[in-house]
């Protein structure tokens, strides 16, 4: 069957619609269970069916894919016997990233991409920090600075904090105490490799979403083995993808398949000490980016790990075993029970406890919409090798990448940094310069059409996630007044005409927000 993927059988095969695969999904189980041999499954299933994928690889035996399978006589019979007829091992179409570019393409964004919101999640900021961060941001628009690397937000915020009493007139009240503080977060992060994330090359969306000329997606493996030390960073990062997705991506409806899958691994990571309003932000996501043609799965050791919430618009479900040896254990097992489709035929919270390994209770929605019966299945086995890649294999799969060359050396213009600390006119001391578009790559190996350039931002964005992509230059209503009394839009010609257009922009602002208060005063009172 073309329109779906075998998981595996029971009593019944055991088979995931594509139609439905954008209705989201879980893996779960304890450690040692078959999680990442199911991941593996069904990255290569959707890739065979033409569907792009992104997994992140957080012990690094997923990379095996990328190569064929070992011949295992008892792999083979256990696919034969699973209904699974042209099973035959194959490597999959990978394409390697890494945040810290070295087990993969250097994978980047810019500062003005990630936005304050996830930026302040990213170095634990309170609120009030986070309130003097977003400032920083919205003077950086306002201003034209681009916010691209780390020293670009270090010289914003120094800028900030030497106008810090004219700024917080026109934009609210900043300490140089909160500056000092996301500054000091700044260097932790630093530290731990961070900085590595931001600058460019930034990622452009369709590079994730390759095909072969014979239509297979390509599967991206994040690896994770170092990122995930420092959780947060994962879960930002990752997080910042899902936005990118959501308000990059038109909205299509329901497709005969998704246009890209996301696998999140170590998914209570996602929700670890998260704010109530960025819970809130994720559950939108997950709502809503079914209709852009995505489909996200969550792979976690508990069901309990991830919001009710987000939980209940999981539609097809991977079960693996779970260990019941203390009263929460229990609790959880139970927990986990429910949220199947009963089987008359099967006592699923005993056998959540009873799994093998390579076993699970699996419900996937049907054509109608509704979940099936739970089944008690063996999961077929990958086609890919099981187990990691090595160096040598590795760097030659790299080498022979759709993206070679692309993204591998960083690019440093003219930004934020170079216009505040006043080197705008000297020579860049790193990397090739470019002005209007990124390096144009050559012949695909894979045999398809070389991308076209891609512009580069010229205005950065002042916030995201996620949320519909805000106008340039954003202020809400009160920049809207703001921009009608000055006519913004063009370059600025000098001191005068700025001085004269911040102030308009301010009063602008500040009638904007009366207007806004006035209004949401007169809806509360009703």
């Amino acid at each position: 069957m073309t329109d779906s993927i075998l998981l595996g059988a029971g009593e019944t095969p055991c088979r995931l619609l594509l139609s439905r695969a954008n209705r989201h999904g879980l893996i779960a189980g304890a450690t040692g269970t078959g999680k990442t041999v199911t991941l593996q499954t069904l990255a290569e299933g959707f890739s065979r069916a033409g569907v792009p994928v992104f997994c992140a690889d957080v012990k690094g035996d997923l990379s095996g894919l990328a190569e064929p399978g070992r011949p295992n006589p008892k792999l083979e019979q256990r696919a034969q016997a699973l209904g699974e007829a042209d099973f035959a091992y194959e490597p999959s179409p990978a394409v390697f990233w890494d945040v810290f570019g070295q087990l993969g393409h250097p994978l980047r964004a810019t500062v003005a991409e990630m936005g304050p919101v996830l930026l302040a999640r990213m170095l634990e900021l309170n609120e009030t920090q986070e309130g003097a961060l977003a400032i920083a941001f919205a003077l950086a628009d306002d201003e034209g600075h681009l916010l691209l690397d780390f020293k670009d937000l270090r010289a914003i915020l120094s800028h900030v904090a030497e106008r810090a009493s004219e700024v917080s007139t026109a934009y609210g009240h900043v300490t140089k105490a909160s500056l000092g503080t996301i500054q000091r977060r700044l260097l932790l992060l630093e530290q731990q490799g961070g900085e590595h994330f931001f600058g460019e090359p930034a990622l452009t969306l369709q590079d994730l979403m390759l095909l072969t000329p014979d239509g297979r997606g390509a599967v991206n493996v994040l690896a994770a083995e170092k990122l995930i030390a420092s959780p947060r960073l994962y879960a930002t990062f990752l997080l910042w993808l899902l936005s990118e997705l959501f308000e990059e991506l038109p909205e299509v409806g329901d497709l005969e398949k998704p246009k890209l899958v996301f696998f999140f691994d170590e998914a209570h990571l996602l929700f670890r000490d998260a704010p109530r309003a960025l819970v809130e932000k994720v559950e939108t996501v997950v709502r809503l980016i079914r209709s852009k043609g995505v489909g996200i799965y969550f792979v976690t050791q508990n069901p309990l790990d991830l919001p009710a919430t987000v939980l209940g618009q999981l539609g097809n479900r991977v079960q693996h075993a779970l260990r019941a040896f203390t009263p929460a254990e229990q609790k959880a097992v139970r927990a986990a029970a429910e949220t199947f489709r009963p089987n008359p035929k099967l006592r699923v919270e005993e056998a959540i406890t009873a799994l093998g390994v390579g076993e699970a209770l699996v419900s996937t929605l049907q054509a109608d919409g509704t979940p099936s019966m739970v089944e008690r299945a063996r999961i077929l086995p990958p086609r890919g090798r099981i187990g990691p890649l090595t160096a040598e294999e590795r760097a030659a799969i790299m080498g022979r990448s759709p993206l070679a060359g692309h993204y591998d050396t960083p690019v440093d213009r003219e930004s934020a940094y170079e216009g505040l600390v006043g080197r705008a006119a000297a020579p860049q001391a790193e990397g090739p310069q470019r002005t209007g578009s990124a390096p144009v790559r050559g012949g695909n190996p894979w045999g398809g059409a070389t991308l076209p350039p891609r512009p580069l931002p010229q205005v950065p964005r002042s916030s995201r996630i996620p949320q519909i992509p805000p106008r340039e230059n954003d202020g809400g209503l009160g920049g809207m007044v703001g921009d009608i009394l000055t006519g913004r839009g063009g370059r600025r010609e000098g001191v005068v005409e700025s001085m004269a257009k911040s102030a308009a922009r301010s009063m602008g602002r500040q009638l904007g927000n009366a207007v806004l208060r006035g209004v949401l005063g007169s809806i509360l009172k009703r």
